[in-house]
């Protein structure tokens, strides 16, 4: 069968022709793509001249470029507009890429190719991006596998092969229990503290479901943004308790059992590569190296982030007059935060209108930067009619790439937020990025304004961020494309992104009464700056709750994995080793809705957040050094950070960034853990 991936698309940019796509066309194109890379690959494996960087490393990088083109557009579609067929596509296609991605990277004759240019490379005389592609290949090849024996390749496919199905049932799992979950209300009453934007949006979920009242569906974190708002005590117990139940209701979306069956298969491939564990054969890829360096940040910052965390909890209860559950913690914070600090959630959600936060705020902060403008393309579609298209060019008009948002919620989409590529950027292919922001914004009834949260308008400041790394880097090789960096390391253009919402230029600019126009009063913008840090020790117990469980989970040995059979009971004990099991704070992401690490490729490598912040904190004092807001500061960290990609050691490129190796002093006095 023709399919539209056939050939590279003749949109701009190359963007994927979405409104000609249909379901019958991914499959045969699959098929043809791994049939076409697969002949590459043999090509290239049995060539009868010597090895040369030319004949197998850059051979190799322009392998497969149909599978590429299909694939980046159907794992786009699967994780944001979802179908039940979609869903069964993916649980069969999964394993065959794994399958297929085993058949080169552990095929002995190619990897004695690379080994042999590898060996060379210094008689060879290759510098830059050159030299990085030769090590990162023969790198991740060995890492992979490529140096095992038959027997030991062979049950190294069986097992990621196993492992790439159990991952994406756990998604759809997730995401099918989720939906599901989602809170009915029928008494509006029990609405009380919502603002007419919330309101507006849980009335239209119960419509798209064809229910009366009003829908309060889960995001994928634990808890709501809106328990920080709703009186009803009762009403903020039922949304916890449905989100804390995620897939563990023993029902056909229970994940437990894949929990448990993931952790042995992932312990059992780490012994197999000759590595103690699965953080260790992860962490040998990554920036932090060991499981050991990670311990060493993780376990110093925890004892006093729980004791934070226990103080910040007699605080409110003292607020409250009763003890705090997890239900309650939100709104007592919101009740403090108003008293200390004139701050007022509702209110201030008035001055975040979508359309103006992302106009007047991502994109203007972008362009003072970085010189990006942004122009909507509304002849080109994504692959669902809520997706926007802006072109983006640079100061002198040159085309940079496409970026796509995607705002609202949908039962298709699964939970979070994330940035992905659609087109990686490459001058060997020819290509130039387009990438899409996925955020998860409860949908207003139409008419109605999106006003955002404070918290939404961080989460599209941050993956934001990810998207400027992905349209700014300029790499020859694909496998360097934007965002293909250390996972230890991702996060830190995104989080360093973060600043700009709260910079005063940025704010002024963005932060204006949707109806009035008027900017936020001057209390309400003093409020933001002074209650930076507040509530630090609930945020920092709770991330790294997350980040050590996963941690746990990850350390456990093939036959100590094989002797755990109760996902609550290793998680409790896991927290209360590490000293971070604190009463009212539950983890982050609990195992059986934890997706970054048992589907979402953050496996073992979670803590590269707090990792990643040490950088960022440090990033951030050399900008307010620095000038803050300016195109000189913008232009050195897009020349030598975000421009370089994956073409550069991160860690060298950061010492050359800020002249010496990042500092943890502005991490802890951020998290109030001096």
């Amino acid at each position: 069968m023709a399919t539209p991936f056939d050939a590279p698309s003749s949109l701009p940019y190359a963007l994927p022709p979405f409104t000609e796509v249909r379901l019958e066309h991914y499959r045969p194109a699959f098929d043809q793509g791994m049939r076409e890379q697969r002949a590459e690959v043999e090509a290239i494996a049995t060539d009868p001249e010597s090895p040369t960087f030319d004949n197998t490393l850059v051979a190799l990088e322009r392998s497969g470029q149909l599978l590429a083109r299909v694939s980046m557009a159907f794992f786009t579609v699967a994780s944001a507009d979802s179908t039940a067929e979609i869903h069964d596509l993916e649980a069969e296609i999964s394993p065959l890429l794994a399958a297929h991605r085993d058949a080169i990277t552990l095929d002995s004759r190619l990897y004695e190719r690379v080994a042999a240019v590898h060996d060379a490379r210094e008689d060879l005389g290759l510098t830059g991006e050159d030299l990085r592609l030769v090590e990162r290949t023969h790198t991740e090849m060995t890492l992979a596998g490529a140096g095992l024996d038959a027997a030991g390749k062979e049950r190294l496919t069986a097992l990621n092969q196993e492992l790439s199905t159990l991952t994406t049932r756990f998604e759809r799992n997730l995401l099918d229990d989720t939906n599901d979950l989602a809170v009915h209300i029928t008494d509006e009453a029990e609405l009380d503290g919502l603002d007419d934007g919330a309101r507006s949006a849980t009335r239209g979920a119960a419509e798209a479901r064809g229910l009366d009242g009003w829908l309060i569906t889960l995001p994928l974190f634990t808890g709501h943004p809106y328990l920080a708002t709703l009186t009803d005590r009762a009403v903020r117990a039922r949304i916890m308790d449905a989100s804390l139940q995620r897939g563990r209701r023993g029902n056909d979306w229970d994940n437990r059992d894949l929990v448990l069956r993931i952790v042995r298969l992932r312990a059992e491939r780490a012994e197999l590569l000759g590595f103690p564990n699965h953080a260790a054969a992860v962490t040998a890829d990554e920036t932090a190296g060991t499981p050991e360096a990670v311990d060493g940040l993780l376990t110093s910052l925890a004892p006093a982030a729980a004791a934070n965390a226990r103080d910040e909890r007699e605080v409110r209860a003292r607020v409250l007059g009763h003890e705090v559950e997890a239900h309650d913690w939100a709104y007592a914070t919101e009740i403090l935060r108003a008293q200390q600090f004139a701050v007022d959630a509702t209110a201030m959600r008035a001055y975040f209108e979508a359309q103006r936060v992302l106009h007047d705020g991502v994109f203007h902060a972008a362009n003072a930067l970085y010189g990006l403008s942004f122009a909507e393309r509304p002849d080109l579609h994504g692959y669902n009619d809520e997706v926007r298209v802006f072109e983006v060019t640079d100061e002198q008009g040159a085309s940079v790439g496409l970026y796509l948002l995607d705002l609202y919620t949908r039962d298709g989409k699964r939970g979070g937020a994330w940035m992905n590529p659609i087109v990686e950027q490459s001058a060997l292919i020819g290509t130039l990025p387009v990438v899409v922001n996925n955020l998860n914004v409860p949908k207003p009834a139409a008419g109605s304004p999106t006003l955002l949260t404070q918290d939404e308008v961080t989460t599209l400041f941050h993956e934001f961020g990810h998207a400027l790394h992905g349209l700014i880097a300029r790499t020859t090789y694909p496998r360097f494309s934007g965002t293909s960096v250390e996972r230890d390391f991702v996060e830190f253009p995104s989080q360093v992104n973060e600043m700009w919402l709260n910079w005063p230029e940025v704010l002024v600019n963005y932060a204006r009464h949707h109806e009035t126009g008027e900017p936020m009063p001057a209390e309400l913008v003093l409020g933001l700056s002074d209650s930076e840090g507040f509530n630090e020790g609930f945020a920092t117990t709770e991330y790294l709750a997350a980040a050590m469980l996963d941690q746990a989970w990850h350390r456990l040995s093939s036959a100590e994995a094989a002797a755990v059979t109760d996902v609550e009971a290793f998680e409790q004990d896991a927290l209360e080793a590490a000293g971070i099991a604190v009463p009212a704070v539950p983890t982050r992401y609990s195992s059986t809705y934890f997706a970054h690490t048992f589907s979402g490729g953050y496996d073992a490598g979670y803590y590269g957040y707090i990792w990643s912040e040490v950088l960022d904190a440090d990033t951030v004092e050399w900008f307010r050094e620095h000038g803050g807001l300016s195109r000189e500061a913008g232009r050195r960290f897009a020349s030598i950070v975000l421009g370089v990609g994956g073409s550069r050691d991160p860690l060298e490129a950061y010492r050359e960034f800020r002249g010496r190796d990042a500092e943890v002093g502005p991490l802890l006095r951020r998290r109030g853990l001096e």
